[in-house]
């Protein structure tokens, strides 16, 4: 799938469920769901003890869920974000070589 196709869906499914929140309503859920991102990556990797055997298994799920709320920013502000990404990753090639 493309980036514009994600787009597209994200757009469709949030309209289903009546539309999009305010920009800073959905960057306090994207602050939110980078916690939650955090929060796995430190059961997996880090020192935080885990509870259950699953503790840290739903990293994947946040990441999702973190691309999910930002292509919903992107779809409320108008920014095509395939488009931004290309000249963005154009213009920093050098800048992350080894990341």
């Amino acid at each position: 799938m493309e980036i514009k196709e994600a787009q597209e869906e994200v757009d469709k499914r949030i309209k289903d469920y009546g539309g999009y929140w305010e920009p800073l309503s959905m960057f306090a859920r994207l602050a939110e769901e980078v916690g939650e991102v955090g929060r796995a990556m430190n059961l997996l990797y880090g020192g935080k003890r885990k509870k259950s055997e699953n503790d840290g298994k739903e990293l994947q799920e946040e990441l999702a869920d973190v691309f999910f709320t930002i292509l919903a920013i992107c779809n409320h502000m108008n920014i095509d974000l395939e488009k931004e990404f290309t000249s963005k990753n154009d213009k920093s090639h050098d800048k992350y070589k080894g990341v």
